[in-house]
């Protein structure tokens, strides 16, 4: 059975395209869910499948060489129409799948469970799916772990062209400013006499109604000279009209660090829970004011846990908790093990958000995408590890009287 159209088609293409990620290149980041979620729901196949037009294409695939199949087919083109799993345990039972080409051919699906991936706009653009060639079910712990897998997967999407927003504003914010050096030296240079000679004249001629031939011409001779200057004048006045920060900048305001922080726990401990990682939340204190994207901050603080539940040992421990250093802070610790064992999330975090991505090479893009968030908010980031208490990461942000006005002249100064 082909699955209908979506109500918002035609808007969830968009945002789809609009994340400039269909046919790119494999990344490290969605290749680590992708196993982990085969991982913890006991699967051969795991993918992060984005439904296109008339196909579905695999950004992120473990058990299978293929990297799409026509929409038609598609389990995942049934699982956006909903916003939470789709469960199939035995598709040949199913009357939506038991003819499916890819059921019925050997060693075909026998089992599905995708978690739609659905964007902060409420677009489901695929799914992060976990699949079997035997009929099966899934507990409540793995299915709970294969919806927070898939918001990982949504977050790291956006992130990403956040990112490449914010990048974009600050060339423009620059660009603006040069536009205004030049405008100044425009108008208080070579076109400030062609200028108050235009506008005596025009006010002559207002105020009698009479035209002045020798004054014209000199008006005339003025411009003529000049045309270059009054061009480039026009053109600098249009540059600063359409510079501005655009529907992807951060949206600036107060919130509780503290709170968003809670969240950001609680919404990677179902992966946590699979690899028997215990999260200690001391983020319970006072409220914490910070000047701040919830959306995007929330999503760098889930991706910066994450990461730790990514690279610590099963049995592991990971402390999380707010406070005030230098402003108000949000700590992450990353445990030994009793047992002597080591997390490697310092190397991690060291490379992909504390050293210059561009010249470290490594697979922790996500990290860096992070830290470009982070450096937005003007928090700053601050990392140790010593034998015995681990790995741990402070990020600082600004006390909340910081204006938004002085956020904007401080990303332009950057």
């Amino acid at each position: 059975m082909k699955a209908p159209l979506p109500d918002n088609e035609i808007d969830r293409l968009a945002a789809l395209y609009a994340l400039d990620i269909l046919d790119s290149a494999p990344e490290q980041d969605f290749d680590d869910i992708v196993a982990l979620a085969s991982n913890v729901c006991g699967t051969p196949m795991s993918l992060v499948s984005l439904v296109d037009t008339d196909r579905q294409w695999f950004k992120a695939r473990v058990g299978t060489e293929a990297t799409e199949t026509d929409r038609e087919v598609s389990f995942c083109a049934h699982a956006i129409l909903g916003r939470d799993l789709l469960v199939v345990p035995d598709a040949t039972k199913d009357s939506r799948f038991a003819d499916n080409p890819t059921v019925t051919a050997g060693d075909g699906i026998r089992f599905y469970a995708g978690a739609p991936l659905v964007t902060t706009d409420g677009y489901a653009l695929g799914t992060l799916c976990v699949i079997d060639n035997e009929p099966r079910s899934l507990d409540v712990e793995q299915l709970q772990a294969l919806r927070a897998l898939a918001r990982q997967v949504t977050s790291q999407m956006e992130l990403r062209r956040h990112a490449i927003a914010l990048a974009n504003t600050t060339a423009r914010l620059q660009e603006l400013e040069r536009r205004k050096d030049d405008l100044a030296g425009l108008v208080g240079g070579d076109l400030r006499a062609p200028l108050r000679l235009i506008s005596s004249y025009l006010g002559k001629l207002g105020k009698t109604g009479y035209h002045d031939a020798e004054m014209a011409d000199l008006v005339g001779r003025a411009v003529s000279g000049h045309i270059r200057g009054f061009l480039d004048l026009l053109h600098h006045l249009t540059t600063m009209a359409d510079a501005g920060f655009g529907s992807e900048s951060l949206h600036m305001r107060q919130i509780d660090l503290t709170r968003i922080t809670q969240r950001a726990v609680e919404a990677v401990r179902p992966i946590a829970a699979t690899k028997q990682i215990w999260i200690l939340n001391q983020a319970g204190g006072p409220s914490l004011p910070i000047i701040a994207d919830p959306v995007r901050l929330e999503q760098v603080l889930t991706h910066l846990l994450f990461a730790a539940v990514k690279y610590t040992p099963s049995g592991g421990r990971v402390r999380v908790g707010t406070e005030i250093e230098s402003g108000p802070t949000v700590r992450l610790d990353d445990m030994d093990l009793p047992d002597g064992m080591r997390p490697d999330l310092f190397p991690h975090l060291y490379y992909g958000a504390i050293a210059n991505p561009s010249t470290v090479p490594g697979p922790d893009r996500g990290l860096a995408v992070a830290k470009k968030i982070l450096d937005a908010h003007h928090a700053t980031v601050a990392l140790s590890d010593r034998p015995g208490d681990g790995t741990s990461l402070h990020v600082v942000f600004p006390f909340a009287d910081l204006t938004p006005s002085d956020l904007i002249d401080d990303l332009i100064s950057a």
